[in-house]
């Protein structure tokens, strides 16, 4: 053991400082010259140098923090010092809630903040509760006539026409729907875009210009005061603002609507898309949820959402957060510069052994068990913590397990093709199609 890892593994003294101790640099050329996926590196990180570990990928340190008392410190308590720079989806999001930083970030969130927490979100119950009945008519017409299906497609078009209902009170149409398809196409190709943002941008115009079609579309019939059938939405609460607020311009109402339709829509689906496929691993777990209680019961409710829980600590929608120190600080008794680039992956902290027990193992009991899942705020994190997680987490939530109430106790999946890997993006996501064929449920 050399004396830096010696350093680091004497018990912290408060008020004392020590370096970040810094995995050897020859695992970073081995992990470069393999070209593996760069959460394979961030796991040989942390197993050879700790929960607070140095790396560098190019001439400045990198920081990577999977210990929970050091993720809460960095999101959480000190979020002034370890602040968020540009956001990778920027290109399609422009300066949107989820790129906006400082005072402008304030003020977007200030905004939606009402609209996804208790009575706001009461607003949304009847269109995830039709978005869901639709699903499962579309999977009841599958199972007649013994069609299959591409089971992640499935769980994008629930979640597109969930927050399409809500941003303009109506149903997703098939046109809307396919022009959309547009938003996960370059979601999906950011990670492997030029570096030249003007490149980048001209590999991807084509689908940037069918977002921006829907989007101006959408946004004039919002100002024009025309209403769904389900009311208002979101966007005319953005056109309302645009009314009242010189920064609501209309770009910045478009990027609000895409960042809504992106964050609303991928995480929800990739989540639901990871649920079937590992049920499809451990189906006693389906059985195990079904049997909690009566339809419409608490009980079954919420091991429906230990279902979702679990599936989010395996793949959760925020695997990777950037984070960037603005000045020199002190994390858990390690000496950070400004200018050092942190990331917190929460993906690995949900796969600490030392926090959850044969962590690879799907079990939602682990949510449903007095003791049966670590405490602390850091050790489970799907949707981050601290004044940036996620608006949406309740909205996600609440519409999995509606569509989980309604499909769970009505088919049985077979799957003839599974992805044989995980692609790690913005989101963690199958990589490839789910294809599978329904069976009704044996009652």
């Amino acid at each position: 053991m050399d004396a830096e890892a010696s350093l680091d593994s004497l018990p912290h003294v408060p008020g004392t400082q020590r370096p970040v101790p810094t995995a050897d640099p020859e695992l970073v050329k081995r992990w470069g010259s393999a070209g593996g996926e760069l959460v394979e590196l961030l796991a040989q990180v942390r197993e050879q140098t700790g929960g607070v570990a140095g790396f560098r990928l190019g001439p400045g340190l990198t920081v990577l923090v999977t210990d929970p008392q050091a993720i809460q410190h960095v999101l959480a308590l000190r979020p002034d010092r370890y602040v968020k720079r540009s956001h990778r989806a920027r290109l399609l999001i422009g300066d949107g809630l989820l790129a906006a930083t400082g005072e402008a970030w304030k003020r977007q969130r200030r905004l939606l903040q009402s609209q996804f927490t208790g009575t706001g979100m009461r607003r949304y119950e009847h269109r995830i509760t039709q978005a869901a009945r639709t699903t499962a008519g579309r999977w009841e017409a599958y199972a007649r006539a013994g069609q299959g299906l591409d089971v992640g497609k499935e769980m994008h078009r629930f979640a597109l026409d969930t927050i399409w209902r809500s941003l303009t009170g109506h149903p997703l149409d098939d046109e809307t729907a396919h022009e959309l398809e547009a938003v996960e196409a370059v979601g999906a190709a950011l990670p492997t875009l030029p570096a030249d943002a003007d490149k980048a941008r001209d590999a991807v115009a084509a689908d940037l210009a069918r977002i921006d079609a829907v989007a101006g579309r959408a946004i004039e019939a919002a100002r024009s005061g025309a209403v769904g059938p389900d009311g208002p939405g979101l966007l005319h609460l953005l056109t309302d603002a645009g009314a009242e607020r010189p920064e609501y311009t209309d770009q910045l109402i478009r990027d609000e609507l895409v960042t809504l339709l992106a964050a609303g829509h991928e995480t929800t689906a990739t989540t639901l898309t990871w649920l079937y496929l590992l049920l499809d691993q451990y189906p006693d777990a389906r059985e195990e949820a079904l049997a909690a209680g009566e339809e419409g019961s608490e009980e079954r409710r919420r091991a429906i959402q230990a279902l979702v829980h679990e599936t989010l600590r395996l793949y959760p929608s925020a695997w990777l957060l950037p984070r960037h120190a603005a000045e020199d600080d002190t994390l858990v008794g390690h000496t950070v510069e400004a200018g050092t680039d942190i990331l917190v992956c929460p993906y690995l902290t949900h796969r600490d052994p030392q926090l959850w027990p044969d962590p690879e193992r799907f079990d939602p009991q682990r949510f449903l068990t007095p003791g049966g899942r670590p405490t602390h705020p850091g050790a489970y994190l799907p949707f981050g913590i601290g004044p940036r997680a996620c608006l949406g987490l309740q909205f996600a939530l609440r519409e999995s397990t509606v569509l989980l109430e309604h499909l769970l106790p009505a088919h049985t999946v077979t799957f003839s093709s599974t992805p044989a890997k995980a692609q790690y993006g913005i989101t963690v996501r199958p990589a490839g199609p789910a294809l599978a064929t329904l069976k009704p449920a044996v009652v």
